[in-house]
């Protein structure tokens, strides 16, 4: 079995606080993983970090929600390598394959799984301004493990499902890709120091 890593960020500012709607020039607050080898969530600030880049690293796929254009790019401000040549699967990315929109996590989960997200992360600003860093770990970890079901899902039984006003729709998905094995084709460690 493949090791992955489901991750999810939460930043300290909104595009609009930014005055930008580049993820670049928004601030890392709380980022959370699950992580399949050792089966645990797990949290980081600014300060833990440059512990996970091993990690990550190591790990053969990284699985996001919005990864492609929210988490890698903010995650790379941190980081000495570029965290977007990584084996990497974003399922917002496949959904809009799929049916050619968008679809925010929460109507996906709440359609497919029938559970939803914990929050928004307009209150985790909030939060972080009101130095509640245990709310923020709490739903960004929420929001890891939707993904990684949402994820699950996708994988077993090749679609997932959106409400479209009040219709369910179904949203096709090609999975054959997200866990071919490969090797680690002379990755390099950009987090060790030289």
């Amino acid at each position: 079995m493949l090791h992955k890593i489901y991750l999810d960020i939460e930043t300290q500012n909104t595009f609009q606080m930014a005055n930008s709607n580049n993820p670049v020039d928004l601030d890392l607050s709380i980022m959370c993983t699950y992580d399949t080898k050792t089966k645990e969530y797990e949290s980081y600030d600014l300060n833990t970090i440059s512990t996970l880049w091993p990690k990550l690293e190591a790990t053969d796929i990284i699985v996001t929600f919005n990864g492609d254009h929210f988490d890698l790019p903010i995650m790379n401000k941190y980081y000495n390598g570029d965290l977007t040549k990584f084996r990497h699967v974003d399922l917002l990315k496949e959904v809009q394959k799929s049916i050619g929109r968008r679809v925010g996590l929460d109507n996906i989960a709440q359609a497919t799984l029938g559970i939803g997200k914990t929050g928004n992360g307009l209150e985790a600003i909030t939060w972080w301004k009101n130095g509640e860093i245990d709310k923020i770990i709490e739903y960004c970890k929420g929001d890891v493990k939707v993904t990684k079901e949402v994820y699950e899902y996708a994988m077993k039984e090749k679609k997932l499902f959106y409400t479209d006003g009040v219709e369910k729709k179904v949203i096709p998905i090609e999975t054959k890709d997200w866990e071919k094995s490969t090797a680690h084709d002379g990755m390099l460690t950009y987090s060790l120091p030289f």
